[in-house]
């Protein structure tokens, strides 16, 4: 028979475990619930084949692996069932009206010949592709019905770093495949993505999940899972959705005239680095620095000039050069706005009229220079050359020196082989380099430790480089 000590003991350890696990309960309790958000949503999700028919003189059509490995892709060895009569890519997307319009990503249906749409039913449609915008990677599908489920569309700005999203698609062919994580960063930027503010979080994300719906916990759609950075084709816990207002803004342009219009000014930008910033009398690194005008464009017209500094565009700031394009691209073309500039030391505003941004031109690879000549060694770490005659008809110049090698230096590593120096900027002044005596002479004037930028033209491009004079 129990003691009356024992007795208590027993009821001293039971108040004791109640108490260690009390606050695991409370913490389970708080866990967000996503079984019925998944319930009310997942019926709205699709699952997309693009196909595209071999025939004489088409080449097979791959799926798209931008950056990511987005696509349908086979193990290797493995025999595709498809191979001998069709390619096929493979992705997500949901239905955004109850009469059949459908969100996917344009690199999931890009040259196809035929788009099979399969819902949570089962079952399947042929789609018409309403238009696609590879800029932003939005394509607008169209299938036949009428009382379809759509989903609820949120607001993308009222995320916040560290907020529950769920995500629902078809990975590697799974369909109704649900993951679920955290919002990472917004507004994140991508190599070769100069129009999209990427919204990053870390759901799961793999192949086949591409054009599907991101959710916050109200159920609403916040994004368009795109793209994941990763060292292998599978998810390495870097995923990244296209804000759901810009792409309802790209479907509405497509479902309206079949494509997209953008602003655009017609100049070449760059990121602002400390070193930069001081170099032009700027006290912190903020705005685009401009570091070409292209011929006939509204800045050109405007009066905008090489070296000037962005600080705001109608009426909104620029805080980094990634915001520029999108303020621009987001302007009606043929709408004037004001814009404001730093310029040798001092605020500059002016009127400019938005143009139509026209189709990517792919630049040209800068040619090798042939035979070097005696090098000179200067106080920025760098070794240059004059160019040849041919030389600078074939990169059309008419001045400047060449780089031959670096000698280390700060900033130094930004500069390669066969650039051309143009210009020197010291104290917000400019001085053109003419030649290799024009360079040493300018170079030998530094102060110790002054920092300078550079002018730098590399092939059809040129950019700003800060360096310190050591």
């Amino acid at each position: 028979m129990l003691t009356s000590p024992v007795l208590r003991r027993l009821g001293l350890c039971l108040v004791v475990l109640i108490w260690q696990f009390a606050p695991s309960a409370a913490m389970a309790r708080d866990l967000p619930e996503f079984a019925r958000l998944v319930e009310q949503n997942r019926n709205a999700v699709v699952n997309i084949r693009a196909h595209r028919f071999d025939g004489p003189g088409s080449e097979p059509m791959r799926p798209k692996l931008p950056f990511n490995g987005f696509g349908r892709q086979m193990p290797p060895g493995h025999p595709d069932p498809d191979s001998d009569e069709r390619e096929r890519a493979q992705g997500s997307g949901f239905l955004i009206s109850s009469d059949g319009y459908i969100l996917t990503n344009a690199h999931v249906v890009e040259a196809a010949d035929e788009v099979v749409v399969r819902m949570a039913d089962r079952n399947e449609y042929r789609a018409r592709v309403v238009g696609t915008d590879r800029r932003t990677d939005i394509a607008l599908l169209k299938v036949p019905g009428e009382n379809l489920p759509a989903v609820a569309l949120g607001d993308p700005a009222a995320l916040r770093d560290g907020d529950w999203v769920v995500a629902i698609g078809s990975p590697f062919g799974f369909e109704q495949s649900v993951t679920a994580g955290i919002v990472s960063a917004k507004a994140r930027s991508l190599p070769y993505e100069n129009f999209v503010p990427f919204i990053q979080t870390d759901v799961a994300i793999n192949p086949g999940n591409s054009g599907g719906p991101l959710f916050n916990l109200r159920g609403e759609v916040v994004g368009i899972n795109s793209q994941i950075f990763s060292r292998t084709g599978g998810f390495m816990g870097l995923a990244f959705s296209i804000p759901i207002d810009m792409a309802m803004d790209v479907q509405q342009q497509l479902r309206d005239s079949g494509r997209v219009r953008r602003g655009r000014i017609g100049v070449v930008i760059q990121e602002l680095s400390p070193e930069l910033a001081g170099s032009f009398g700027l006290d912190s690194p903020h705005g685009a620095l401009v570091s070409a005008v292209m011929d006939e464009t509204p800045a050109m017209s405007a009066g905008v000039q090489q070296g000037d500094i962005i600080v705001e565009f109608d009426g909104r700031p620029v805080t980094t050069s990634a915001e520029l394009p999108r303020l621009v691209a987001a302007t009606p073309p043929g709408r004037e706005v004001s814009m404001a500039l730093w310029r040798s030391g001092a605020r500059v505003e002016m009127p400019i009229a938005v143009a139509e941004l026209p189709e990517d031109r792919s630049p040209k690879v800068n040619p090798r220079p042939e035979t070097p000549v005696d090098p000179s060694q200067d106080r920025l770490g760098l070794v240059v050359i004059e160019p040849s005659l041919l030389q600078r008809r074939q990169m059309k110049i008419s001045s400047g020196v060449m780089i031959e090698r670096r000698r280390g230096g700060s900033g130094a590593e930004e500069l390669q082989y066969g650039d051309v120096i143009e210009a020197v900027i010291s104290d917000g002044r400019r001085s053109d380099v003419g030649g290799i005596d024009d360079y040493r002479r300018i170079v030998d004037a530094l102060d110790p430790g002054a920092t300078v930028s550079l002018l730098v033209r590399r092939g059809r491009h040129a950019s700003f480089v800060g360096l310190r004079a050591d």
